[in-house]
Order: structure tokens, then C-alpha cells, then sequence
């Protein structure tokens, strides 16, 4: 995917806009996120170009999303085999693929962007859509750690900018946060609204702050428990056991470390600690960035905290 320079925004007045109804979307980034955001936006009947750089990455998504499609038919259609391959035809039928971004996005409602968490290739993506898509069009963010707005920054449309944290795998996770900036508007909120409940997600309200709401909360306990083996207070096989038996949680902190991929947490806290150096909470651990060095990045890699080999 080529990206080009920033040039001159064109002028557009918010107070035209009506609050839109999002039928076609493109989601930029065939990895598991996006190729997740694309089976689900299909199953709900909504029109999806699925877009990345890579010919074999958008195969590889197509083909697992017809897995996962399976998976479901097994059990939605248990007793209606022909109904699940139609069903199956026909969410596949309402996804297209697209290695070029700009031609993808130029006659679309919504661009959801799911790529790499680098401020800057998230800011020099949007500059061009920017220049390509309609005036109504939508852009969102499946950012899980950076500032919305320093996003939408790079773009001549703030009113029509958000975020959209989905959560991973996404056809079986039922949350969605919606994030709205300072300068998004309502109209755009409420499109952003509207179409995360018509994938049938349960929609939270978020500020543009680090982490929004789950990984701003998720994030300080799982390094807390780092903290705390690293002072000696518990061994990881304890702190994880006394957190599924005594909280209920599924998963104990350095499970989840290890589901979510250590240099995952890392790049988020990392992020957190250079806009907020004085918070406490942000502060890195070195014995997790000991294990990132490493190269043992969690389930990933075969061994973070736990081995899996």
C-alpha cells in the first residue's frame, strides 16, 4: 500500500452533514482483526471490501473466515445443513477484496482502519484516504493505545473521525468502544453507535483517552502482577491461580500477558509512559522488557511467562 505526503486539507463545513447510515464499509488490514470486523459486518448483511497490501494475506482471510463460518453453521444450523451453506455463501458473497486502498475507499461509508499500531502509518494512511473518500464518509480507528485525535489529525475531517476498539477474536467478543474526540461530531457518534449495535455488539461510550476504558484498566493489572513477582510476592503459577479462584477471572494476568503477546503490552505501555511519565501505573517493567528482548513474546512464540512447547 503506497502512501503519499500530506497536502493541503480541503475545507468542508459539519453542519451539512446528516448522521449517516453505514451499509458499505472497508476495513483496512486483512489480519485477525480486520478479517474478524470483515466476517462480522458481512454476517449482519452489510457490504465489506476487506483491504491489505497482500494478494496471499486477503486469501488467508477469506479462508478463515469461511472456517470460522463453520464453526458457527455447526451450531446455529445444526439441523439445517443447506440453510448454513447458504448462510455461508451468502455472508462470503457480501465480502470483496482490494489490494488498493484509494480506489477502495471512494464510494464507501465507513473506513475502518485494523493495521499496525504506529502513529505515524496510521497518520500517512488516513492523509491519503482522506483525499479519496467522499465528503460523508466516516473514519474510524481499531486502535486499542493511541490517541484518537493524533490520529485524525493527519485528515481534513475531524467531525467525521472516531474509533472503534473491537476485541479479539471478534466474532465471539461482544464489546465494542466507541470512541468520540473533541471535535467528533454527534451525528458521527451515533453512525458509529448505530452500526456497532447493528453487528449485534454491546456498545460502550468512551473518551479519547490512553486505553479507553478495558485496557486502560486491563493493562495496570496485568503489569501489577509483574510487579509484584518482581518484588518477590508471588510466584506467577500463584498470582494467576489466586486470580481465577479468588476473582473469577478466566484467566490469570500472565496468561492473559501471554494470550495478548508481551511486546503487545509492552509497545501500549510504553506509549503510555512517554505521554505520562510521572504515572506511576505507566512505569515499564524490566523484566518484561527482558522478555521481549528475548524474543519470547508469549503464546505467539512458544514461550512468554509460560512455555507452550
Amino acid at each position: 500500500m503506497a502512501f503519499f505526503g500530506h497536502e493541503f486539507c480541503r475545507a468542508f463545513s459539519s453542519s451539512a452533514l446528516r448522521s449517516v447510515a453505514i451499509k458499505h464499509v472497508v476495513i483496512i488490514g486483512g489480519g485477525q482483526m480486520g478479517a474478524g470486523i470483515a466476517q462480522v459486518a458481512a454476517s449482519t448483511g452489510h457490504q465489506v471490501t476487506l483491504v491489505d497490501m497482500s494478494e496471499a494475506i486477503l486469501t488467508k482471510a477469506v479462508k478463515d473466515m469461511g472456517t470460522s463460518l463453520k464453526r458457527v453453521v455447526k451450531k446455529k444450523y445444526a439441523d439445517k445443513p443447506e440453510a448454513g451453506e447458504a448462510f455461508i455463501e451468502k455472508v462470503l458473497g457480501n465480502v470483496s477484496t482490494a489490494t488498493d486502498a484509494t480506489a477502495a475507499v471512494q464510494s464507501t461509508d465507513l473506513v475502518l482502519e485494523a493495521i499496525v499500531e504506529n502513529l505515524k502509518v496510521k497518520q500517512e494512511l488516513f492523509s491519503v484516504l482522506d483525499k479519496a473518500a467522499p465528503a460523508h464518509t466516516i473514519f474510524a480507528s481499531n486502535t486499542s493505545s493511541l490517541p484518537i485525535g493524533d490520529i485524525a489529525s493527519a485528515t481534513s475531517r475531524l467531525d467525521r473521525f472516531g474509533g472503534l476498539h473491537f476485541f479479539n477474536p471478534v466474532p465471539m467478543m461482544k464489546l465494542v468502544e466507541v470512541i468520540g474526540t473533541s471535535a467528533t461530531s454527534q451525528e458521527t457518534f451515533d453512525s458509529l453507535m448505530n452500526f456497532s449495535k447493528a453487528l449485534g455488539k454491546t456498545t460502550v461510550s468512551c473518551k479519547d483517552t490512553p486505553g479507553f476504558i478495558v485496557n486502560r484498566l486491563l493493562v495496570p493489572y496485568m503489569m501489577e502482577a509483574v510487579r509484584l513477582h518482581e518484588r518477590g510476592h508471588g510466584s506467577k503459577e500463584d498470582i494467576d491461580v489466586a486470580m481465577k479462584l479468588g476473582a473469577g477471572y478466566p484467566m490469570g494476568p500472565f496468561e492473559l500477558l501471554d494470550y495478548v503477546g508481551l511486546d503487545t503490552a509492552k509497545f501500549i505501555l510504553d506509549g503510555w509512559s512517554a505521554m505520562d511519565q510521572k504515572n506511576p501505573l505507566f512505569t515499564p517493567s524490566s523484566l518484561l522488557n527482558k522478555l521481549v528482548a528475548e524474543g519470547k513474546l508469549g503464546k505467539k512464540t512458544g514461550e512468554g511467562f509460560y512455555k507452550y512447547k
